[in-house]
């Protein structure tokens, strides 16, 4: 009977430590990057990630500047970080720890656009 208390207090401990963006999307998101021309270069903020088709996992927390470039041509997309409000929402009704810990990680954020098509011919 102790044993089952305490699995049940650590986890609850576990959930109320951590917050709901944390638990449920983590602090980084995948971003497909794809061209008409397949091998275009990819480079997130100047630096190079590899060829296209790829998938760049990116932190939210930030902005990223992606260029694709292939034969002499090369488009530029900016991913923007924004609140997503559900999660905010989530938080503020689990406490202020969920609140800390996601504003913290950076959890709370979501880039858009959610995937880059670039067109290079």
């Amino acid at each position: 009977m102790k044993r089952s208390f305490y699995v049940l207090l650590v986890i609850l401990l576990a959930t109320a430590l951590s917050g709901c963006a944390t638990l449920f999307k983590g602090d980084t998101q995948t971003i497909p990057v794809t061209a008409d021309v397949e091998g275009a270069e990819v480079l997130v903020d100047g630096v190079s990630y590899g060829k296209t088709p790829i998938q760049l996992q990116l932190k939210t927390n930030k902005s990223y500047t992606i260029t694709v470039r292939a034969h002499g041509k090369e488009r530029t997309v900016i991913l923007n970080n924004q609140i997503g409000a559900v999660w905010v929402v989530l938080d503020v009704l689990g406490g202020l720890i969920p609140v800390i810990i996601d504003l913290a990680t950076g959890a709370w954020y979501e880039l858009s656009p959610g995937q880059v098509v670039v067109t290079l011919k």
